[in-house]
């Protein structure tokens, strides 16, 4: 498990877990709010890590040397409970005999007791009821921890009596430092990389290291760098290419977007510097002359469009042809 000084950005919500560590003033219930990949699980970790450890550092971090942060380390302390679920939702029964029933027992070897409830949003109503009693009037030890990628899918109560915490996106230049000292990867391929995730370092982390996203990258260049050219018959073989990349559609999407906003910027500025597909800078100067302010907007709406008609369930083939025609006009 990580410490708070491990996790990149979150400065905020890291400055108040720490203060109230320090303070001895920790809630009896967070939620930890945000997209998978921002850092939540993370930030549960160290509080979790932090909060059992027996010789925190003068900042309030973890030691991460002693018995109780190497147990929780290995996933083997026994003040720690994380609430797993074998059905798609987390079921009263869940709540009930992996917290409610658990809760009243005391720490074995810790001052407090910490029960991690993964994907939270996901309870039904009624194991919501069920858990609301217990942050109602939660032993003194307790902590519980619902970490959420739509906290709004909480009921209100639940909400009303838990500290809401939110992860918020990072700025590009942090990532982008962070892929290239500590995953050793090209300068340019690191900007792609953290321009693609658009705030969130874990999709960065995982797609930099992926080599599904170099390939994805190539396919979408090829494409873009000839799409003035193509005729129907390269368009419709290139769809039938593209379908059987379903699953990651989204991806595709978003690195084209990324292309249609080196074109906006440098079609604005005329500065290669702050492109992100800086080594493509002649195919993006040449479509930024060829196109005026309103087709490069209307490319980006495009994009973004085809987007809420494949999560609407469109037809895959009709939404990315109506993309492409678009790009094409």
């Amino acid at each position: 498990m990580a410490n708070f000084n491990d996790i990149i950005g979150q400065d905020k919500v890291k400055k108040h877990l720490l203060e109230g560590i320090k303070t001895n003033n920790i809630s009896h219930a967070y939620i930890i709010n945000g997209e998978t990949g921002s850092g939540r699980k993370l930030l549960a970790s160290a509080l979790t890590k932090t909060l059992l450890c027996e010789n925190k550092t003068e900042l309030g971090d973890a030691c991460g040397h002693c018995k109780s942060c190497l147990q929780v380390e290995s996933n083997n302390h026994p003040d720690v409970r994380f609430i797993v679920h074998e059905k798609a939702s987390i079921g009263v029964d869940d709540i009930r005999d992996q917290l409610i029933n658990d809760i009243t027992i005391k720490p074995y070897s810790s001052n407090h007791k910490v029960y991690i409830i993964p994907d939270a949003d996901q309870m039904t109503e009624q194991a919501q009821n069920a858990l609301l009693k217990t942050i109602e009037e939660p032993p003194e030890y307790a902590v519980i921890l619902l970490i959420t990628d739509n906290a709004k899918n909480l009921l209100q109560t639940v909400q009303s009596r838990c500290v809401l915490l939110n992860t918020k996106p990072l700025d590009t230049e942090i990532i982008t430092e962070y892929l290239i000292k500590n995953l050793q990867m090209e300068p340019e391929q690191a900007k792609i990389a953290a321009g693609f995730c658009q705030g969130n370092v874990g999709k960065a982390i995982d797609f930099a290291s992926s080599e599904d996203f170099h390939e994805m990258k190539e396919d979408t260049l090829r494409l873009l760098k000839r799409i003035d050219e193509m005729e129907l018959p390269d368009i419709m073989a290139f769809i039938k290419e593209l379908s059987r990349h379903k699953g990651k559609i989204t991806e595709y999407l978003d690195l084209m977007l990324l292309w249609y906003r080196d074109v906006l910027m440098f079609k604005v500025t005329k500065d290669a510097n702050i492109l992100l597909y800086r080594e493509e800078y002649k195919a993006i100067s040449q479509q930024a002359a060829s196109r005026n302010y309103e087709d490069i907007e209307n490319i980006i709406k495009a994009i973004d469009k085809a987007k809420i008609r494949l999560d609407a369930n469109v037809n895959f083939d009709t939404a990315i042809e109506l993309l492409i025609l678009t790009i094409k006009e």
